[in-house]
């Protein structure tokens, strides 16, 4: 595939091997290629949370293979698969995440931080990334201070600040009214059309129909993957 970004083959995640073991991933086969906005959709329990944290390098396949930017993640130590997702990956949690005694702006630089940035970069690259979400002039407020949809606009703001390849969204907008909703969702098509990955998982089907591509879990299998893109193309060159 062009460009491809992410390619998993015959990924498998296994709980409790033996009699009662849990298959939370069979056999899972994923080309993502850069610049797709992609979303993962699946009931609770279908494994799409299981397939989001081998995505994000959180945790490693039972079997199989995971290659990203042609570099096989499946078998990393923890501090090897932590510094690829340092470099590779943003993410953004429906909890948010953020640390409610800092700042807008310190938990954005926080990361930054861990990471060994020097202090003039950081505080250029947090302030750059709270004006691209329209919240530099929140940047001095703590969390119990903003609103849902601003929180979560600081959670994307921290996930974008070092300007990652890929943004991986569990359920970016799960507890968010419909207008911070829009909003978010908003923000994170305008990440896409700057260049970068989007991968969203969510069980929404109205968020997952804003996405280009989606792809549905059910019981650990993928059982659909439907490129609106690709389709667009090809009905387009069929008209030609």
């Amino acid at each position: 595939m062009e460009n491809t970004l992410i390619e998993i083959s015959d990924m498998c995640k296994i709980y409790n091997p033996g009699e009662n073991e849990v298959r939370a991933l069979d056999g899972v086969d994923l080309c993502i290629s850069e610049n797709e906005f992609v979303a993962i959709i699946g009931h609770s329990g279908s494994g799409k949370s299981t397939l989001m944290n081998m995505l994000g390098c959180l945790d490693v396949p039972t079997s199989g293979k995971y290659l990203l930017h042609n570099q096989d993640v499946s078998d990393l130590e923890d501090d090897e698969l932590s510094d690829v997702r340092n470099r590779e990956i943003g993410f953004i949690f429906q909890g948010f995440n953020l640390i409610q005694n800092m700042t807008a702006f310190e938990n954005v630089e926080l990361p930054l931080i861990y990471r060994g940035v020097g202090k003039r970069e950081r505080t250029k690259l947090s302030l750059r990334s709270l004006e691209k979400v329209g919240l530099a002039h929140r940047m001095d407020h703590k969390p119990a201070q903003m609103s849902g949809g601003q929180q979560q606009r600081v959670a994307i703001a921290r996930a974008i600040a070092q300007a990652p390849p890929i943004i991986l969204a569990d359920e970016p907008t799960g507890n968010l009214d419909s207008n911070s909703t829009k909003e978010i969702m908003q923000i994170l098509r305008e990440l896409h059309k700057e260049g970068r990955t989007v991968i969203i998982i969510t069980h929404d089907n109205e968020i997952a129909e804003q996405a280009d591509r989606v792809i549905r879990i059910s019981d650990g299998k993928i059982v659909e993957d439907t490129n609106k893109v690709r389709e667009n193309e090809e009905e387009n060159y069929e008209k030609a």
